[in-house]
Protein backbone atom coordinates (compact mmCIF):
# COMPACT_ATOMS: atom_id res chain seq x y z
CA UNK A 1 0.00 0.00 0.00
CA UNK A 2 0.83 3.67 -0.04
CA UNK A 3 2.43 5.08 2.95
CA UNK A 4 2.83 8.78 3.88
CA UNK A 5 4.82 10.36 6.07
CA UNK A 6 5.48 13.42 8.29
CA UNK A 7 1.74 13.58 9.79
CA UNK A 8 0.92 13.39 13.38
CA UNK A 9 -2.88 12.28 14.55
CA UNK A 10 -4.52 14.89 16.84
CA UNK A 11 -6.80 13.49 19.65
CA UNK A 12 -10.55 12.98 19.38
CA UNK A 13 -11.30 15.16 21.85
CA UNK A 14 -9.85 18.06 20.03
CA UNK A 15 -11.43 16.98 16.74
CA UNK A 16 -15.02 17.58 18.68
CA UNK A 17 -14.07 20.80 20.48
CA UNK A 18 -12.15 22.46 17.40
CA UNK A 19 -13.74 21.10 13.84
CA UNK A 20 -9.88 20.15 13.05
CA UNK A 21 -8.56 17.06 11.32
CA UNK A 22 -7.33 14.22 13.01
CA UNK A 23 -4.47 14.01 11.14
CA UNK A 24 -2.51 16.98 10.45
CA UNK A 25 1.11 17.27 9.26
CA UNK A 26 3.62 18.58 11.62
CA UNK A 27 4.62 21.85 10.70
CA UNK A 28 1.01 23.25 10.81
CA UNK A 29 0.28 21.43 14.36
CA UNK A 30 0.29 24.98 16.08
CA UNK A 31 -1.30 27.06 13.52
CA UNK A 32 -4.64 27.28 15.29
CA UNK A 33 -8.18 26.05 14.45
CA UNK A 34 -8.91 26.69 10.52
CA UNK A 35 -10.86 29.48 9.81
CA UNK A 36 -14.85 29.06 9.31
CA UNK A 37 -15.80 30.41 5.27
CA UNK A 38 -18.53 31.08 3.06
CA UNK A 39 -17.60 29.53 -0.72
CA UNK A 40 -19.23 32.07 -2.25
CA UNK A 41 -16.35 34.62 -0.23
CA UNK A 42 -13.59 33.20 -0.86
CA UNK A 43 -14.17 31.91 -4.81
CA UNK A 44 -16.06 32.93 -7.82
CA UNK A 45 -19.01 30.87 -7.93
CA UNK A 46 -21.36 31.26 -11.05
CA UNK A 47 -23.00 28.49 -13.73
CA UNK A 48 -23.95 27.87 -17.14
CA UNK A 49 -26.17 28.57 -19.38
CA UNK A 50 -29.96 28.77 -18.41
CA UNK A 51 -31.68 28.00 -22.12
CA UNK A 52 -31.79 25.09 -24.05
CA UNK A 53 -29.36 25.51 -26.73
CA UNK A 54 -29.81 23.30 -30.35
CA UNK A 55 -27.56 20.66 -30.50
CA UNK A 56 -26.05 19.90 -33.85
CA UNK A 57 -24.20 16.88 -35.47
CA UNK A 58 -20.90 19.14 -35.49
CA UNK A 59 -19.80 22.17 -33.51
CA UNK A 60 -19.12 22.69 -29.92
CA UNK A 61 -19.07 20.76 -26.85
CA UNK A 62 -21.54 21.57 -24.20
CA UNK A 63 -21.06 19.80 -20.65
CA UNK A 64 -24.09 19.29 -18.26
CA UNK A 65 -24.04 17.09 -14.83
CA UNK A 66 -24.26 13.84 -16.57
CA UNK A 67 -21.04 14.31 -18.59
CA UNK A 68 -18.83 14.95 -14.76
CA UNK A 69 -17.44 11.83 -13.97
CA UNK A 70 -17.24 9.94 -10.24
CA UNK A 71 -13.55 9.67 -11.21
CA UNK A 72 -13.13 13.49 -11.30
CA UNK A 73 -12.76 13.35 -15.10
CA UNK A 74 -15.05 14.99 -18.30
CA UNK A 75 -17.02 11.82 -20.58
CA UNK A 76 -16.84 14.65 -23.68
CA UNK A 77 -17.58 11.44 -25.86
CA UNK A 78 -21.06 11.42 -25.11
CA UNK A 79 -21.61 15.41 -24.50
CA UNK A 80 -23.47 17.34 -27.25
CA UNK A 81 -22.94 19.43 -29.80
CA UNK A 82 -24.20 23.05 -30.37
CA UNK A 83 -23.41 26.20 -32.42
CA UNK A 84 -20.73 28.17 -32.30
CA UNK A 85 -23.01 31.37 -31.83
CA UNK A 86 -24.64 29.90 -28.54
CA UNK A 87 -21.19 28.74 -27.17
CA UNK A 88 -19.61 31.84 -27.81
CA UNK A 89 -23.05 33.30 -26.04
CA UNK A 90 -23.04 31.21 -23.45
CA UNK A 91 -19.22 32.13 -22.75
CA UNK A 92 -19.75 35.20 -22.14
CA UNK A 93 -21.02 34.45 -18.67
CA UNK A 94 -19.31 31.68 -17.72
CA UNK A 95 -15.92 30.37 -20.15
CA UNK A 96 -14.27 27.69 -18.08
CA UNK A 97 -10.64 27.95 -17.54
CA UNK A 98 -8.04 25.58 -16.82
CA UNK A 99 -7.19 25.44 -13.01
CA UNK A 100 -11.18 25.77 -12.72
CA UNK A 101 -14.15 23.55 -11.16
CA UNK A 102 -17.28 22.59 -12.32
CA UNK A 103 -20.05 20.91 -9.87
CA UNK A 104 -22.92 19.10 -10.72
CA UNK A 105 -26.29 20.86 -9.88
CA UNK A 106 -29.30 18.96 -11.54
CA UNK A 107 -29.53 15.31 -12.03
CA UNK A 108 -26.16 14.40 -10.86
CA UNK A 109 -25.11 16.70 -7.76
CA UNK A 110 -21.60 16.69 -7.17
CA UNK A 111 -18.93 15.03 -9.32
CA UNK A 112 -16.62 17.61 -9.00
CA UNK A 113 -13.83 18.33 -12.30
CA UNK A 114 -11.01 20.43 -11.93
CA UNK A 115 -10.75 21.61 -15.40
CA UNK A 116 -7.22 20.54 -17.70
CA UNK A 117 -8.74 21.24 -20.72
CA UNK A 118 -10.93 23.93 -22.58
CA UNK A 119 -12.70 24.68 -25.59
CA UNK A 120 -16.60 23.85 -24.61
CA UNK A 121 -19.61 25.51 -22.18
CA UNK A 122 -21.72 24.47 -19.66
CA UNK A 123 -25.40 23.67 -18.79
CA UNK A 124 -26.37 22.81 -15.18
CA UNK A 125 -23.38 22.86 -13.87
CA UNK A 126 -22.03 25.60 -11.07
CA UNK A 127 -18.20 26.94 -12.11
CA UNK A 128 -15.90 27.73 -9.40
CA UNK A 129 -12.76 30.08 -10.20
CA UNK A 130 -10.45 30.68 -7.52
CA UNK A 131 -9.23 33.81 -5.70
CA UNK A 132 -6.63 34.31 -3.32
CA UNK A 133 -8.18 32.58 -0.14
CA UNK A 134 -8.54 29.03 -1.72
CA UNK A 135 -6.44 27.13 -4.12
CA UNK A 136 -8.91 25.06 -6.49
CA UNK A 137 -6.33 22.18 -6.04
CA UNK A 138 -7.32 21.66 -2.13
CA UNK A 139 -11.32 22.42 -2.85
CA UNK A 140 -11.94 19.82 -5.73
CA UNK A 141 -10.85 17.20 -2.48
CA UNK A 142 -12.20 18.57 0.40
CA UNK A 143 -15.87 18.59 -2.52
CA UNK A 144 -15.54 14.95 -2.44
CA UNK A 145 -15.55 14.91 1.16
CA UNK A 146 -17.86 13.06 3.68
CA UNK A 147 -18.39 16.69 5.09
CA UNK A 148 -19.74 18.49 2.21
CA UNK A 149 -21.56 14.98 0.93
CA UNK A 150 -23.36 15.38 4.65
CA UNK A 151 -23.59 19.02 3.81
CA UNK A 152 -24.96 18.75 0.57
CA UNK A 153 -27.55 15.90 1.83
CA UNK A 154 -28.75 18.22 3.97
CA UNK A 155 -29.40 21.26 1.28
CA UNK A 156 -31.11 18.91 -0.56
CA UNK A 157 -33.28 16.90 1.52
CA UNK A 158 -36.80 16.88 1.10
CA UNK A 159 -36.27 17.36 -2.82
CA UNK A 160 -37.59 14.88 -5.15
CA UNK A 161 -35.96 15.94 -8.36
CA UNK A 162 -31.78 15.87 -7.03
CA UNK A 163 -31.19 20.18 -7.81
CA UNK A 164 -28.84 22.34 -5.86
CA UNK A 165 -29.78 25.80 -6.76
CA UNK A 166 -26.48 27.87 -6.86
CA UNK A 167 -27.41 30.24 -4.02
CA UNK A 168 -27.14 27.46 -1.77
CA UNK A 169 -23.34 26.45 -3.05
CA UNK A 170 -22.50 29.80 -2.66
CA UNK A 171 -23.76 29.80 0.69
CA UNK A 172 -21.84 26.42 2.08
CA UNK A 173 -20.18 26.99 5.01
CA UNK A 174 -17.15 25.09 5.45
CA UNK A 175 -13.72 25.01 7.70
CA UNK A 176 -10.31 26.07 5.59
CA UNK A 177 -7.02 26.25 6.74
CA UNK A 178 -4.11 28.02 5.83
CA UNK A 179 -2.66 28.33 1.81
CA UNK A 180 0.19 26.87 3.04
CA UNK A 181 -1.70 23.71 4.76
CA UNK A 182 -4.24 23.71 2.12
CA UNK A 183 -1.52 23.36 -0.80
CA UNK A 184 0.16 20.25 1.00
CA UNK A 185 -3.13 18.63 1.65
CA UNK A 186 -3.85 18.76 -2.07
CA UNK A 187 -0.20 17.46 -3.15
CA UNK A 188 -0.69 14.70 -0.92
CA UNK A 189 -4.27 13.54 -1.94
CA UNK A 190 -3.43 14.23 -5.69
CA UNK A 191 -0.49 12.12 -5.49
CA UNK A 192 -2.70 9.17 -4.47
CA UNK A 193 -5.29 10.22 -7.55
CA UNK A 194 -2.47 9.98 -9.87
CA UNK A 195 -1.53 6.15 -8.96
CA UNK A 196 -4.92 5.70 -9.17
CA UNK A 197 -5.27 6.62 -12.59
CA UNK A 198 -2.22 5.01 -13.76
CA UNK A 199 -3.66 1.49 -11.76
CA UNK A 200 -7.31 2.33 -13.64
CA UNK A 201 -5.24 2.73 -17.09
CA UNK A 202 -3.38 -0.97 -16.47
CA UNK A 203 -6.76 -2.29 -15.74
CA UNK A 204 -8.35 -0.77 -19.26
CA UNK A 205 -5.25 -1.95 -21.01
CA UNK A 206 -5.59 -5.58 -19.18
CA UNK A 207 -9.35 -5.67 -20.22
CA UNK A 208 -8.46 -4.68 -24.01
CA UNK A 209 -6.45 -7.33 -24.15
CA UNK A 210 -8.43 -9.38 -22.96
CA UNK A 211 -10.99 -8.18 -25.52
CA UNK A 212 -8.50 -8.50 -28.72
CA UNK A 213 -7.29 -11.75 -27.29
CA UNK A 214 -10.88 -13.49 -27.68
CA UNK A 215 -10.92 -12.43 -31.17
CA UNK A 216 -7.89 -14.36 -31.61
CA UNK A 217 -8.65 -17.43 -30.03
CA UNK A 218 -11.92 -17.80 -31.59
CA UNK A 219 -12.45 -18.14 -35.03
CA UNK A 220 -13.88 -14.63 -36.85
CA UNK A 221 -17.19 -15.14 -39.13
CA UNK A 222 -16.82 -17.35 -41.89
CA UNK A 223 -13.43 -19.07 -40.97
CA UNK A 224 -13.35 -22.47 -39.02
CA UNK A 225 -10.20 -21.90 -37.41
CA UNK A 226 -8.61 -18.53 -35.65
CA UNK A 227 -5.99 -16.31 -36.37
CA UNK A 228 -4.00 -17.51 -33.13
CA UNK A 229 -3.71 -21.36 -32.54
CA UNK A 230 -1.27 -22.52 -30.00
CA UNK A 231 1.81 -24.34 -31.19
CA UNK A 232 0.60 -27.62 -30.53
CA UNK A 233 -2.86 -27.40 -32.53
CA UNK A 234 -1.57 -26.00 -36.04
CA UNK A 235 -1.96 -27.95 -38.60
CA UNK A 236 -4.24 -29.66 -36.39
CA UNK A 237 -8.09 -30.20 -37.80
CA UNK A 238 -10.63 -27.44 -38.45
CA UNK A 239 -13.12 -26.55 -35.66
CA UNK A 240 -16.08 -28.65 -35.76
CA UNK A 241 -19.62 -27.44 -36.57
CA UNK A 242 -22.33 -28.17 -33.92
CA UNK A 243 -25.77 -26.39 -32.92
CA UNK A 244 -25.63 -25.81 -29.34
CA UNK A 245 -28.62 -28.81 -28.89
CA UNK A 246 -26.46 -31.02 -30.26
CA UNK A 247 -24.19 -31.00 -27.67
CA UNK A 248 -26.05 -30.04 -24.13
CA UNK A 249 -29.52 -30.29 -22.46
CA UNK A 250 -31.45 -27.51 -21.25
CA UNK A 251 -33.25 -26.98 -18.08
CA UNK A 252 -34.16 -24.26 -15.90
CA UNK A 253 -33.72 -22.98 -12.42
CA UNK A 254 -36.38 -23.03 -9.76
CA UNK A 255 -38.26 -20.09 -8.23
CA UNK A 256 -37.67 -19.94 -4.63
CA UNK A 257 -38.60 -17.15 -1.95
CA UNK A 258 -36.20 -14.65 -1.26
CA UNK A 259 -35.24 -15.94 2.10
CA UNK A 260 -33.52 -18.52 0.51
CA UNK A 261 -31.19 -16.67 -1.69
CA UNK A 262 -29.58 -15.01 0.94
CA UNK A 263 -28.95 -15.39 4.91
CA UNK A 264 -26.20 -13.86 7.18
CA UNK A 265 -24.32 -12.80 4.63
CA UNK A 266 -23.98 -16.33 2.59
CA UNK A 267 -24.55 -17.33 -1.05
CA UNK A 268 -27.33 -19.93 -0.70
CA UNK A 269 -28.44 -20.25 -4.24
CA UNK A 270 -27.52 -17.98 -7.10
CA UNK A 271 -30.16 -15.58 -8.45
CA UNK A 272 -30.27 -14.59 -11.77
CA UNK A 273 -29.65 -11.03 -11.43
CA UNK A 274 -26.57 -12.00 -10.11
CA UNK A 275 -25.78 -13.42 -13.95
CA UNK A 276 -25.18 -9.80 -14.41
CA UNK A 277 -24.08 -7.59 -11.75
CA UNK A 278 -21.72 -10.53 -9.60
CA UNK A 279 -20.42 -13.16 -11.77
CA UNK A 280 -18.12 -13.10 -15.43
CA UNK A 281 -17.53 -15.67 -16.93
CA UNK A 282 -16.83 -18.60 -14.24
CA UNK A 283 -18.06 -18.86 -11.19
CA UNK A 284 -15.41 -20.70 -8.93
CA UNK A 285 -16.83 -21.50 -5.46
CA UNK A 286 -20.64 -20.80 -3.82
CA UNK A 287 -21.49 -22.01 -0.77
CA UNK A 288 -24.77 -24.06 -0.96
CA UNK A 289 -27.81 -24.97 1.41
CA UNK A 290 -28.27 -28.55 1.75
CA UNK A 291 -31.36 -28.04 3.86
CA UNK A 292 -33.75 -26.93 0.57
CA UNK A 293 -34.34 -30.20 -1.11
CA UNK A 294 -37.76 -30.02 -2.42
CA UNK A 295 -38.47 -28.86 -5.88
CA UNK A 296 -34.62 -27.15 -6.52
CA UNK A 297 -32.69 -27.86 -9.04
CA UNK A 298 -28.73 -28.32 -8.41
CA UNK A 299 -25.65 -27.11 -10.07
CA UNK A 300 -23.49 -30.02 -12.08
CA UNK A 301 -20.22 -29.18 -12.76
CA UNK A 302 -19.73 -27.77 -15.71
CA UNK A 303 -22.64 -26.40 -15.90
CA UNK A 304 -23.06 -22.99 -18.10
CA UNK A 305 -25.55 -20.35 -17.20
CA UNK A 306 -27.71 -17.49 -18.57
CA UNK A 307 -30.37 -15.41 -17.77
CA UNK A 308 -33.32 -15.93 -19.34
CA UNK A 309 -35.14 -12.43 -18.85
CA UNK A 310 -34.68 -9.12 -18.33
CA UNK A 311 -35.47 -5.59 -19.51
CA UNK A 312 -33.03 -4.86 -22.07
CA UNK A 313 -31.72 -8.05 -24.59
CA UNK A 314 -28.38 -7.39 -24.02
CA UNK A 315 -27.99 -8.63 -21.16
CA UNK A 316 -28.91 -12.14 -22.48
CA UNK A 317 -25.50 -12.89 -23.88
CA UNK A 318 -24.02 -13.30 -20.33
CA UNK A 319 -22.92 -17.23 -19.99
CA UNK A 320 -21.12 -18.12 -16.90
CA UNK A 321 -19.63 -21.27 -16.33
CA UNK A 322 -20.22 -22.57 -12.67
CA UNK A 323 -17.28 -24.76 -10.65
CA UNK A 324 -19.25 -26.20 -8.55
CA UNK A 325 -21.91 -28.58 -8.00
CA UNK A 326 -24.77 -28.83 -6.16
CA UNK A 327 -25.52 -24.88 -6.08
CA UNK A 328 -28.95 -24.57 -5.70
CA UNK A 329 -30.06 -22.72 -9.13
CA UNK A 330 -32.79 -19.77 -8.52
CA UNK A 331 -35.94 -18.73 -11.16
CA UNK A 332 -35.43 -17.17 -15.28
CA UNK A 333 -31.96 -19.14 -15.06
CA UNK A 334 -31.01 -21.02 -17.97
CA UNK A 335 -29.39 -24.13 -17.59
CA UNK A 336 -27.10 -25.52 -20.20
CA UNK A 337 -25.60 -28.94 -19.61
CA UNK A 338 -22.95 -29.67 -22.16
CA UNK A 339 -21.66 -33.41 -22.34
CA UNK A 340 -17.95 -33.01 -20.12
CA UNK A 341 -16.33 -35.68 -21.94
CA UNK A 342 -16.16 -33.52 -25.10
CA UNK A 343 -17.32 -29.98 -24.05
CA UNK A 344 -15.46 -27.71 -21.49
CA UNK A 345 -18.04 -25.65 -19.64
CA UNK A 346 -16.05 -22.50 -19.26
CA UNK A 347 -14.75 -22.84 -22.99
CA UNK A 348 -18.42 -23.02 -23.99
CA UNK A 349 -19.10 -20.10 -21.70
CA UNK A 350 -16.60 -18.08 -23.05
CA UNK A 351 -17.19 -18.65 -26.68
CA UNK A 352 -21.17 -17.80 -26.36
CA UNK A 353 -20.13 -14.23 -25.15
CA UNK A 354 -17.81 -14.07 -27.81
CA UNK A 355 -21.17 -14.86 -30.21
CA UNK A 356 -23.18 -11.84 -27.96
CA UNK A 357 -24.34 -10.61 -31.54
CA UNK A 358 -25.98 -13.91 -32.59
CA UNK A 359 -27.23 -14.86 -29.37
CA UNK A 360 -28.78 -11.51 -29.44
CA UNK A 361 -30.56 -12.19 -32.36
CA UNK A 362 -32.65 -15.27 -30.65
CA UNK A 363 -33.80 -13.12 -28.29
CA UNK A 364 -38.28 -12.23 -28.35
CA UNK A 365 -40.02 -9.83 -26.35
CA UNK A 366 -40.26 -5.88 -26.64
CA UNK A 367 -41.32 -4.76 -22.93
CA UNK A 368 -39.75 -7.48 -21.47
CA UNK A 369 -36.87 -9.72 -23.58
CA UNK A 370 -36.59 -13.36 -22.65
CA UNK A 371 -34.01 -16.36 -24.43
CA UNK A 372 -35.72 -19.50 -24.64
CA UNK A 373 -34.27 -22.91 -24.86
CA UNK A 374 -36.19 -23.75 -27.72
CA UNK A 375 -34.25 -20.64 -29.63
CA UNK A 376 -30.59 -21.02 -27.87
CA UNK A 377 -30.53 -24.56 -29.19
CA UNK A 378 -30.27 -23.51 -32.51
CA UNK A 379 -27.55 -21.50 -32.17
CA UNK A 380 -24.55 -22.28 -34.21
CA UNK A 381 -20.97 -22.88 -32.55
CA UNK A 382 -17.46 -24.15 -34.01
CA UNK A 383 -16.03 -26.23 -31.01
CA UNK A 384 -12.23 -27.38 -31.22
CA UNK A 385 -11.16 -30.73 -29.85
CA UNK A 386 -11.35 -31.27 -25.76
CA UNK A 387 -8.00 -30.77 -25.34
CA UNK A 388 -7.86 -27.27 -26.72
CA UNK A 389 -11.16 -26.06 -25.74
CA UNK A 390 -9.47 -26.28 -21.98
CA UNK A 391 -6.22 -24.75 -23.22
CA UNK A 392 -8.16 -21.58 -24.11
CA UNK A 393 -9.97 -21.50 -21.21
CA UNK A 394 -6.97 -21.89 -19.08
CA UNK A 395 -5.24 -18.89 -21.28
CA UNK A 396 -8.32 -16.61 -20.62
CA UNK A 397 -8.21 -17.86 -17.08
CA UNK A 398 -4.93 -16.98 -16.35
CA UNK A 399 -5.78 -12.83 -17.53
CA UNK A 400 -9.00 -12.83 -15.85
CA UNK A 401 -6.19 -13.42 -12.42
CA UNK A 402 -4.47 -10.62 -13.79
CA UNK A 403 -7.67 -8.50 -13.88
CA UNK A 404 -9.13 -9.70 -10.83
CA UNK A 405 -5.81 -8.32 -8.70
CA UNK A 406 -5.74 -5.55 -10.99
CA UNK A 407 -9.39 -4.45 -9.63
CA UNK A 408 -8.00 -5.65 -6.12
CA UNK A 409 -5.28 -2.63 -5.86
CA UNK A 410 -7.53 -0.47 -7.59
CA UNK A 411 -9.77 -1.06 -4.68
CA UNK A 412 -7.20 -0.96 -2.44
CA UNK A 413 -5.78 2.54 -3.43
CA UNK A 414 -9.29 3.86 -3.17
CA UNK A 415 -9.98 2.58 0.28
CA UNK A 416 -6.66 4.01 1.36
CA UNK A 417 -7.41 7.61 -0.22
CA UNK A 418 -10.75 7.40 1.50
CA UNK A 419 -9.48 7.07 4.60
CA UNK A 420 -6.94 9.35 4.20
CA UNK A 421 -9.13 11.86 3.77
CA UNK A 422 -11.69 10.70 6.48
CA UNK A 423 -8.56 11.76 8.70
CA UNK A 424 -7.33 14.90 6.75
CA UNK A 425 -10.31 16.77 6.72
CA UNK A 426 -12.69 17.88 9.93
CA UNK A 427 -15.72 14.94 10.98
CA UNK A 428 -19.38 16.64 10.62
CA UNK A 429 -20.88 17.44 13.94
Amino acid sequence: GVKFRGYRRMSKETTIKTQLPKLRFPEFMDMGKWEENILGCVSDVRDGTHDSPKFYRTGRLLITSKNLLPNGELDLVNANLISEQDYKQINKRSKVDIGDIIFGMIGTIGNPVRVRTEGYAIKNVALIKQKKELLNSYLVQFLNSEYIAREFSILNSGNSQKFISLGKIRSLSFPTPPITEQQKIADCLSSIDDLITAQAKNLELLNDHKKGLMQQLFPAEGETVPKLRFSEFRGAPEWGKKSLGEIAVFCKGKGLPKSAITHEGRNLCIHYGELFTKYTEVINTVKSRTDLNDGCLFSAENDVLMPTSDVTPNGLAKACCIKSKGVILGGDILVIRPDRQTVNGEFLARLIRNLEQKVLQLVSGSTVFHLYASSIDKLALLIPVHIEQQKIADCLSSIDELISAQIKKLETLKAHKKGLMQQLFPVYN
